[in-house]
């Protein structure tokens, strides 16, 4: 049961190492470690998987699990894409879509509350899917950086599916906040 008092559990502990994670990998791109840094993110992503199965079979889910989980995986989406930006690897456009759709997600729900009409997202289907996409071509980057497998123009397909899908997903949330605060 989600807001249920318990103790440290084994998911939680697992999404904090993930985020954890997260500087290390950041640093491993941008010192060009391409295979460490692409097995590190293969680990989060394997981490992130684990524990969201752990705390659902075991019933282990808690209030800090349901906050930090989705954090995590932001921290990790958002500094990979940062660093990749950096390096050159995706286009500066999409580092900023990426970047700027959760800002402005976060102030949305930051500035709703602040009016007193707080406001819980929960995760649609676009967003998975965009959550899908941006790992998956992240992970296609750090593939063919480590292991030159020649996907450049391969990736040029990803990269406009996953800024589509990025900016669906904004209008989508963009939609229920406008909806919720007009208190329709």
């Amino acid at each position: 049961m989600v807001g249920a008092v318990r103790p440290v559990n084994i998911p939680n502990i697992i999404t904090v190492a993930r985020t954890l994670l997260v500087p290390i990998v950041f640093w491993l791109v941008i010192a060009g470690h391409d295979i460490a840094a692409f097995t590190l993110f293969v680990i989060a992503g394997i981490s992130d998987a684990l524990d969201g199965y752990l705390a659902r079979r075991l019933d282990l889910r808690t209030e800090l699990g349901a906050h930090l989980d989705p954090l995590a995986d932001k921290l990790l989406i958002v500094s990979i894409f940062i660093a990749l930006g950096m390096r050159g690897d995706v286009p500066s456009w999409l580092v900023i879509t990426v970047v700027a759709r959760d800002i402005l997600i976060l102030i949305g729900i930051m500035l709703a509350s602040m009016l007193g009409k707080p406001v819980t997202i929960a995760p649609l289907q676009i967003s998975k899917m965009t959550t899908v996409a941006q790992i998956s071509l992240a992970a296609l980057v750090l593939a063919n950086a480590a292991f030159s497998l020649g996907l450049a123009s391969g990736l040029i397909v990803v990269v406009w599916g996953t800024a589509v899908l990025t900016v669906a997903s904004l209008i989508a949330y963009l939609r229920i906040w406008i909806s919720h605060m007009s208190g329709e």
